[in-house]
């Protein structure tokens, strides 16, 4: 295997790769993909049971909106200490430059959350009832620490995909998942409080405490890294200065920063469209059903930068992997949105009315082919970001985003369709978008795999 051998987890450096053992290192992500998918069905089912549950619903989906927004700038922390921490210095300047980001997207949530910006966004800009209203801003207040906490466990399970330990970074998603379902049923049977307020505070907690988690289970890689041991394993020129991280990353947070703006996007035009209210109230169960089955091809990701290999030797083979795991994940979906399994996932499972699962319906099957252009999305990332093209990553990301926004207008303002399927239809067409035009950058960074990989 093309990786080097930190732990006894995985192969040597002189063993091929095969589709088997880019399974067996990618399973252990995809279970903590699948474990993080989980929380979305069980927060909403939650909600669901309780009191106001179409309110509650709603501010629960604007509120997560709101919050993915704000932690958008180090969703690609793990990518960047997958692919760059190697050596004892450029370790300690990333590990500086994520507790930097942490801080600002942590100011930001507090300076929205203690001013008029929050009620700006959430009666004025997005229209939502002053009940409504109010339920999102005290479920933001319980969901303050949640930004930060995920940059620092992402930066930490980066470490620990790069030595090969990725069943501990899926023990770590164990634990959240676990963690959250005991604060989230604990407040169900214990503690008389709103839906949006239980999930939020589930949230928090898992996260949290999957951050400190995985600090403690990167212990033996810090330990390598500041030894140098890693680096006489796996030897690079220098460590990256500042400036090199900045350049490499910031790239990579303006993708996730535009491409998590879909969500308070999608949430503006639904809100503006037919029947708002059921709408916003199920958009969080669509997404949380879809997001199972794009977990899988989202935890791709991470694979196929460890295992690419410097010069992309090892892209035909995850190729081939990523068109077997596509496939799969959407016949998969199919399965449950085309079959009487979707009155059962959404009415018995989610907890939905019947009239609300029929809201739930036709935006799932739109969507059922979001799963492949996932995977397909990680590997070309993937390319890029172990060739060390970030930018054309951004231009996708805003070539994806200004179809979902351009194909809102068309479906909500000009046709008047429900906001729940004019939301799909626009989600679709911007993936669409960004897939495409990552196809001739990401063929040419993997055509000049025999030369010397790109540096810019």
């Amino acid at each position: 295997m093309p990786l080097q051998k930190p732990s006894h987890e995985q192969s040597g450096p002189a063993d091929p790769l095969t589709l088997k053992k880019v399974a067996a290192f990618w399973f252990p992500l995809a279970l903590t993909w699948l474990m993080m998918s989980l929380e979305g069905p069980i927060l909403a089912a939650i909600v669901a049971r309780l009191v106001e549950p179409k309110a509650n619903l709603a501010a629960h989906g604007v509120a997560f909106a709101i919050a993915i927004i704000i932690e958008a700038p180090v969703i690609m922390i793990m990518s960047a200490s997958t692919a760059l921490a190697r050596d004892r210095a450029t370790f300690l300047r990333l590990r500086n430059f994520t507790y930097l980001l942490n801080t600002a997207i942590t100011v930001v949530l507090v300076a929205l959350l203690f001013t008029p910006g929050m009620d700006w966004i959430t009666r004025d800009l997005i229209g939502l009832p002053d009940h409504v209203a109010d339920l999102v801003h005290r479920a933001l207040l319980v969901l303050l620490p949640w930004p930060a906490a995920i940059g620092y466990r992402r930066f930490y399970q980066g470490l620990l995909i790069a030595n090969g330990q990725t069943r501990r970074v899926a023990c770590g998603t164990a634990i959240r998942l676990g963690t959250m379902c005991v604060v989230g049923f604990g407040f169900y049977f214990g503690l008389d409080l709103p839906g949006a307020i239980v999930s939020a505070a589930a949230l928090s907690a898992g996260v949290t405490v999957e951050a400190v988690a995985a600090r403690l289970m990167a212990v033996g890689a810090v330990t390598r890294l500041l030894s140098g041991a890693a680096q006489k394993e796996s030897p690079q020129p220098r460590g990256y200065t500042y400036r090199e991280i900045g350049k490499f990353y910031w790239p990579l947070a303006l993708t996730s920063t535009i491409s998590l703006a879909v969500h308070p996007m999608v949430t503006f035009f639904v809100g503006q469209g037919r029947f708002p209210l059921e709408s916003l109230a199920v958009i969080p169960v669509v997404n949380a059903l879809v997001f199972i089955f794009r977990a899988l091809g989202l935890s791709f990701q991470e694979t196929a930068i460890a295992l690419l290999g410097d010069r992309a030797e090892n892209y035909r083979l995850l190729k081939r992997f990523g068109f077997i795991l596509g496939t799969a994940t959407t016949v998969a979906l199919a399965t449950i949105v085309f079959s009487p399994l979707s009155k059962i996932w959404f009415e018995s499972i989610s907890g939905l009315s019947p009239e609300l699962a029929r809201f739930a319906l036709m935006p799932a099957r739109i969507l059922v082919v979001i799963p492949p252009l996932s995977v397909l999305l990680s590997l070309q990332r993937a390319v890029m970001v172990k060739m060390k093209r970030t930018v054309p990553v951004t231009w996708a990301t805003c070539i994806e985003v200004s179809g979902v926004l351009g194909m809102l207008y068309v479906t909500i303002e000009m046709a008047g369709m429900i906001g729940a399927v004019g939301a799909a239809i626009a989600l679709l067409a911007g993936r669409i978008g960004g897939n495409t035009f990552l196809l001739r950058p990401c063929k040419k960074a993997t055509e000049s795999r025999n030369g010397s990989a790109p540096t810019k």
